[in-house]
C-alpha cells in the first residue's frame, strides 16, 4: 500500500502545471546563457586564463565547460526558487483547496501521510537537479565541442581545475547528484512552512527568505570565519567535485549536516502537521 499511495503523491505532484514552471525556466535560461557565451565576448576570460597558462583553448572551451559555468548561476538562483515552490505546496495547497480533510478521512496516520509526501518531493527534486544537468550538456553540445573540462568556481579564490574528457564528465555527473541534495533540502525546507496554518505562498516565500538571510550574512566580509555556520555554505558542496582535488571530509561534513537539517524539518514538520486542526 505505501507504493500505491506514493504513486498517487507522484501522480497528483506531476499532474500539476506548476509543477513544470521550474523546468521551463531551466530551458530558456539555460540557452540564453549557452547562446550569449557563444555569440558574444563572454568567453574571452576563459580564453586568457587558458592561454596564460600555456593550456591549448581548443581542448577546454568546450560543450561541458560552458555547461558547467551555466549551472552554477542557475544552482544559486532559480534551483531553489522551483525546489521551494514544489515543497510548499505539498501540504498548504491541499489545505487550501479541502483535499487534505478528505484524505485524512481514510485510515492513514498523519505522520505517513506526510513522508509520502516529503518523499515524493524528494524525487521531484532529483528529477529537477538531474535535468538541469542534461539540458545544460545537451544544449551546449550544439554550440560548442566535445573535450575536457575547464572550472572555475566563485568563492573559490582565484584559481581553476582542468579535467580530461572522461573525468570532467563523471565529475559533472556527479556534482548533479550531489547537486540534488541542496534541491532537496529547499524543498523540505518548504514543506516544514507548509505544515503550519499558511498559503502555499507564504511558506515558499519563508523559506526562500531564510535561505536568502542566511546567503547575506554568509558574504559579509567580517563573517567569514563563521560561514560554516550558515546552511548555504553546505548547500553549495556539490561544486566541490569541481575542485582538485575533491575536499571529501568537507564534502562528508556538508552532506551529514544537510541531512540532519532534513530530519530536523521533518519532525518539526510532522509535529506542527500532528498537532495542527485541519478542519479550520
Amino acid at each position: 500500500m505505501f507504493f500505491t499511495q506514493l504513486r498517487h503523491e507522484l501522480w497528483k505532484l506531476f499532474g500539476k502545471k506548476r509543477t513544470y514552471i521550474g523546468f521551463g525556466a531551466f530551458l530558456l535560461a539555460q540557452n540564453a546563457i549557452i547562446l550569449m557565451f557563444r555569440f558574444s565576448r563572454a568567453t574571452q576570460g576563459m580564453r586568457r586564463t587558458l592561454e596564460g597558462g600555456g593550456y591549448p583553448v581548443a581542448d577546454f572551451l568546450t560543450a561541458i565547460t560552458i555547461a558547467t559555468q551555466v549551472v552554477i548561476p542557475i544552482a544559486y538562483l532559480l534551483l531553489p526558487l522551483y525546489a521551494a515552490l514544489v515543497g510548499g505546496d505539498l501540504v498548504a495547497k491541499e489545505a487550501e483547496d479541502g483535499t487534505l480533510r478528505m484524505i485524512l478521512a481514510r485510515p492513514i496516520s498523519r505522520l505517513r501521510l506526510l513522508a509520502l509526501k516529503w518523499l515524493a518531493g524528494a524525487l521531484f527534486s532529483i528529477v529537477l537537479a538531474l535535468s538541469l544537468g542534461i539540458f545544460g550538456l545537451l544544449f551546449a553540445s550544439i554550440w560548442f565541442p566535445q573535450g575536457g573540462l575547464f572550472a572555475s568556481l566563485p568563492g573559490e579564490g582565484s584559481g581553476f581545475s582542468l579535467f580530461a574528457a572522461n573525468e570532467g564528465l563523471w565529475r559533472y555527473g556527479m556534482a548533479h547528484v550531489v547537486l540534488a541534495s541542496k534541491a532537496i533540502t529547499v524543498m523540505g525546507m518548504a514543506l516544514l512552512f507548509s505544515c503550519f496554518n499558511m498559503k502555499p505562498a507564504a511558506a515558499t516565500v519563508l523559506a526562500l527568505t531564510l535561505l536568502f538571510a542566511n546567503f547575506v550574512l554568509m558574504n559579509i566580509p567580517w563573517f567569514q570565519e563563521y560561514r560554516t555556520w550558515f546552511i548555504t555554505y553546505h548547500l553549495n558542496a556539490w561544486q566541490w567535485l569541481f575542485l582538485q582535488p575533491v575536499p571529501g571530509a568537507r564534502m562528508i561534513e556538508s552532506l551529514s549536516l544537510l541531512a540532519g537539517f532534513n530530519i530536523t524539518f521533518f519532525v518539526i514538520g510532522a509535529t506542527a502537521f500532528q498537532m495542527r486542526d485541519i478542519k479550520s
